[in-house]
């Protein structure tokens, strides 16, 4: 007799279907795991074997088999123990198979039997949705789980009551959707004094979605800038907070199975590798561009970043997902972010400053900003110069305008794009997976003949484009990204017809090069 016990495995965000088989025959007393399991899943003999005892339950002895098909998928992971027990409960003839059978089955196991949390739980849940099979996960688990929608769900504190409940000795609650709580409020625009072209193109980021480069002094607010960028973006629709808990899910971020529906916010320090950044390691994990996924990836001292990390973010912020390819794996995560980089002129930072002159300008600045390649900076919509704050500035009473005056038009703007977009899909592919719905949802993904449809200028601003484009060499990337911007400034506006003025000042924005 083989037990059968249904799990998943991981590839990307997509799960991948596991059939759990064990097999207990005569002979020297062994028990052997199959299937190119990983060292994480080869220990998990040693985390059931003691499972069992703390339940006073012994292996047999006999020859025990689990193999884990198909053997030509490589297996990851702590969350084979439950399945692997089930398995052998089954096999044992603790529980029967058609108790076990209608069921996908993951979690990791403690010594005492106790059910511990596991990665990838809400793709495992909405996996099973897709295949009509209930979730069998950890307790700590269960609300993450619940969002997959009408699913069953045994969330069990242990393997003792997953077995009291199909004995019928004891009831497991279904769980409930878990919902963070909010941290607090985000940090407050009239923090900043003075500033005030950078404060609109702020708001012109947040209302289009479009990448964002400032560039200053030290101490000059580009950071602060960056950080309330957050309390001006709308919330997650609830689409978007479960494709982003998704994310979070697989690379084990999903605090206390809790999702949320702020816009993730993510800083990785300029010492981040390339595997940090775009994802990969040794088990593919997703990076920082795709944990910031709908949201914003803030870059602070750009040029400091390692050169190759930086250019592999080219991909992703063109295609709206990460491609993590190495000999033994893959996979796609969906990447659709919002970048944000601040960058002094040069490495001492006071270029251009006449009470602080740069002493080796201008190859200091040369080689500061050289390194920032062109193809990068050509993806960055909005340039901006954010000078230092003087003194006078600095005495001034807070601003009347806030980030919840601000956060009302962008929510205007992101909703006038939202009605525009309706049904329509970015060919480029968004992301990664049946959850990555590929839908356009601001104007900073429309491309190509769709963008000339919905930003195709008056006369005016036709004219003023093209000799602006020629003069300034700008590339066809770059072309359209002035459109985009354009296309935001209307919206902000609440007009739809994209006129000279907006062309006039998304062009603002546009520098030709750093120097």
């Amino acid at each position: 007799m083989v037990a059968r016990v249904s799990t998943v495995a991981f590839q990307g965000i997509d799960v991948l279907d596991i059939d759990v088989q064990v097999q207990m025959s005569s002979g020297m007393p062994a028990f052997t795991v199959v299937g190119l399991p990983d060292k994480a899943v080869a220990e998990s003999r040693e985390r059931v074997r003691a499972a069992l005892v703390a339940l006073g339950l012994s292996l047999p002895a006999k020859r025990i088999t689990v193999n884990l098909a198909p053997a030509d998928v490589l297996k990851e992971g702590s969350h084979f123990d439950l399945p692997i027990a089930l398995g052998l409960l089954v096999a044992m003839g603790v529980l029967s198979a058609e108790d076990i059978e209608p069921y996908t089955a993951l979690g990791e196991l403690g010594l005492d039997g106790r059910l511990t949390p596991v990665a990838g739980v809400l793709p495992a849940a909405i996996g099973a949705s897709s295949h009509d099979r209930g979730l069998i996960c950890p307790q700590a688990c269960g609300g993450e789980a619940a969002w997959a929608g009408r699913i069953e769900i045994l969330a069990a504190p242990s393997l003792l009551a997953l077995i009291n409940h199909f004995k019928g000795t004891q009831v497991l609650s279904p769980p409930v959707p878990a919902l963070a709580d909010e941290e607090g409020a985000h940090a407050d625009l009239r923090d900043i004094k003075g500033q005030e072209s950078a404060k609109r193109v702020l708001e012109v980021a947040a209302a289009g979605a479009h990448n964002l480069l400032m560039i200053g002094p030290p101490g000059a607010g580009k950071s602060m800038l960056a950080q309330r960028l957050a309390g001006i973006l709308p919330p997650l629709d609830p689409a978007e907070a479960l494709e982003v808990s998704m994310v979070h899910s697989v690379a084990g971020q999903l605090a206390d199975g809790r999702i949320t529906r702020r816009r993730p916010f993510r800083d990785p320090h300029h010492s981040a590798s390339v595997a940090a950044l775009v994802g990969g390691g040794m088990r593919a994990k997703p990076g920082e561009v795709s944990l910031a996924h709908l949201g914003v990836l803030f870059l602070d001292e750009l040029p400091e970043f390692q050169r190759g990390a930086l250019e592999a973010l080219r991909q992703p912020l063109e295609s709206g997902r990460a491609v993590v390819a190495r000999a033994n794996a893959h996979v796609a995560y969906p990447a659709r972010v919002q970048l944000v980089a601040a960058m002094n002129p040069c490495r001492c930072g006071y270029l251009g400053d006449p009470e602080r002159g740069c002493g080796r300008a201008p190859k200091c600045a040369m080689e500061y900003q050289t390194r920032i390649s062109g193809p990068l900076f050509d993806r960055i919509d909005l340039h901006v110069d954010v000078p230092a704050v003087s003194p006078a500035d600095l005495s001034l009473p807070p601003p009347a305008e806030g980030s919840a005056e601000v956060a009302r038009r962008v929510l205007a703007a992101r909703e006038r794009q939202a009605a525009r977009y309706a049904g329509l899909a970015t060919p480029r592919g968004d992301g990664a997976g049946a959850i990555a719905s590929g839908r356009i949802r601001t104007n900073a993904e429309a491309d190509g003949e769709l963008l000339e449809k919905i930003a195709s200028p008056d006369a005016d601003g036709r004219g003023l484009l093209t000799q602006a484009a020629e003069r300034l060499k700008l590339s066809a990337r770059g072309y359209h990204r002035v459109l985009r911007v354009a296309r935001t400034l209307a919206d902000l506006e609440g007009v739809d017809a994209v006129r000279r003025i907006h062309i006039a000042e998304a062009l603002s924005y546009r520098r030709v090069a750093l120097r």
